[in-house]
């Protein structure tokens, strides 16, 4: 290199030097305020909550163009900050001071220092799940079938092929299987030697069809047909009308508006409210199924343009609560949303003498408002004890389109690695093994890049076995690949 190269690539580093020491400045000011607003009580902030919002306010800016003029100095990590807001603009400085011959206005992070948030997530995760297997960093949870309470073979073996995670869906059964499942849980913890936790999964304020009547058994929802919603009472039809279905929920036909759409099984079929009546809404099928969709009693209705106003837990998540805390480590928690319902369920919990031990949380991220709130809800959550969020990828998708799932999943696990919280990646992991014993090409390559999670959901089946195992062996090969977003760079054999 010649002086005058070695001049230009002096004045290239120093330009960007002042580039990365606004963007610094700019950060941590803006972070002052929103550092305030999730502060609780007087309470020193969680340095996880810190870097939060210093991710938060760096990612309002447009980094695309500063990215490219690191990457040609070789300097570029801004991709990878998650967990290390500062420390990574920190070691950016101070590698540009040098190029340009100045003195860094900061100082270096340790290696220590550099790598605290992947710790503090280690620690969380350990905290919430139980330790990791010793040749996979992600867990797998696996939703356990009734029959499940009838059979310690069948749990022990799958904590054999390597379930780290029970979950147990109060949605279903009672609490006597409830109690089963969750002693064999523990049993084959003892047998296999390894930590393997249970979750039990409150229900929640769940909208679903109950009776349904239809034109005869074998008839499929079409575009252009029409459902009449029944708050209470029988479903019928008419001529116009050949389709009705009760809710489990009466207060969603009375919120309903003209226009409103409605999303039924995971968004299978959606829907427009035609028109409204008594206790009655008449909605027509705008899209569906090339086969057209069943309509069934059991099955989840999504309403995204509809404010419900309801609160995420029920009288039946209370009764169910006395067994949860008898049984779980952990309490899947539906329909939260906003950081007061982490308020409400430690209030619950009180009032059935949950003083003596702290369960853990995992909130489940399935509506707009939850989406939205996040930042706050992460904060709240983090003080009071173990915490993580679960992308329920079904009904969210349901809630915001599937167009905008992809993005959204992807900004959850950021938004949550900033902030040291564990993620579960759930619905639809490996579905037609589970239930066909031969998984698809896509849902291979969904559950690979499920390792970015730290813990993934399977649910019940016929072959949900073959599918902890697989899943297993593929989890352990992509932990020698990726670390989150960032590739390791294991030594390459195929070639």
């Amino acid at each position: 290199m010649n002086i005058q190269e070695f001049r230009h690539e002096e004045q290239q580093a120093s330009a960007l030097l002042d580039d990365v020491l606004a963007l610094r400045a700019a950060v941590i000011e803006a972070a002052v305020p929103l550092i305030a607003s999730f502060a609780g009580g007087g309470e020193p902030v969680d340095p996880a909550v810190v870097n939060l919002a210093h991710y938060l306010c760096l990612r309002h800016h447009d980094l695309r163009p500063l990215q490219r003029r690191l990457m040609s100095l070789g300097l570029s990590s801004l991709g990878r900050l998650e967990s290390r807001v500062l420390p990574t603009l920190d070691a950016v400085i101070g590698a540009l001071a040098a190029l340009a011959g100045r003195k860094s206005p900061v100082a270096m992070p340790s290696e220590a220092e550099f790598f605290r948030g992947e710790a503090r997530l280690d620690e969380a995760s350990a905290s919430l799940f139980g330790k990791p297997p010793a040749h996979r960093r992600t867990r797998i949870m696996v939703t356990l079938p009734s029959e499940a309470a009838e059979s310690p073979d069948f749990i022990l073996d799958l904590a054999r092929r390597g379930m780290d995670v029970a979950r147990i869906n109060c949605a279903h059964d009672g609490p006597d299987a409830w109690r089963a499942m969750a002693g064999f849980a523990r049993a084959a913890a003892v047998e296999t030697g390894r930590d393997i936790t249970v979750l039990m999964d409150i229900a929640g304020p769940k909208i679903r069809t109950t009776a349904v009547v239809l034109p005869d058994k074998k008839a499929r929802l079409q575009a252009g047909d029409r459902i009449r919603l029944v708050a209470s009472g029988v479903p019928r039809t008419c001529a116009e009308v050949l389709y009705s279905a009760g809710v489990s929920l009466p207060e969603m036909v009375t919120r309903l508006s003209v226009g409103d759409r409605v999303r039924y099984d995971d968004g299978k079929l959606e829907a427009v409210v035609e028109s409204l009546g008594d206790g009655e809404a008449v909605v027509r099928v705008e899209r569906t199924k090339a086969r057209g969709s069943k309509l069934k009693p059991e099955k989840g209705i999504n309403l995204p343009d509809t404010a419900l106003g309801l609160s995420p837990l029920t009288a039946k998540d209370e009764s169910d609560l006395v067994t949860v805390i008898e049984c779980a480590d952990m309490i899947g928690y539906s329909f939260v949303s906003r950081p007061e319902d982490i308020d409400l369920l430690d209030a619950m919990l009180a009032r059935h003498g949950m003083a003596d031990r702290t369960l853990g949380v995992i909130a489940k991220i399935e509506q707009p408002e939850a989406v939205r709130n996040l930042p706050a809800l992460i904060a709240r959550a983090r003080r009071r004890g173990p915490f993580g969020v679960m992308i329920a990828r079904g009904d969210l998708a349901a809630e915001i389109g599937f167009e905008r799932l992809a993005e959204m999943q992807e900004e959850i696990l950021w938004i949550s690695e900033a902030a040291s919280v564990p993620v579960v990646w759930a619905t639809q992991v490996l579905e037609d093994l589970v239930r066909e014993g031969i998984p698809t090409r896509g849902e291979m390559t969904d559950a690979a890049m499920a390792a970015r999670a730290e813990c993934v959901m399977l649910n019940k089946g016929p072959a949900v076995g073959q599918a902890v195992e697989l899943l297993d062996r593929l989890l352990a090969r992509m932990d020698e690949h990726m670390l989150k977003k960032t590739p390791t760079l294991r030594a390459l054999k195929s070639w």
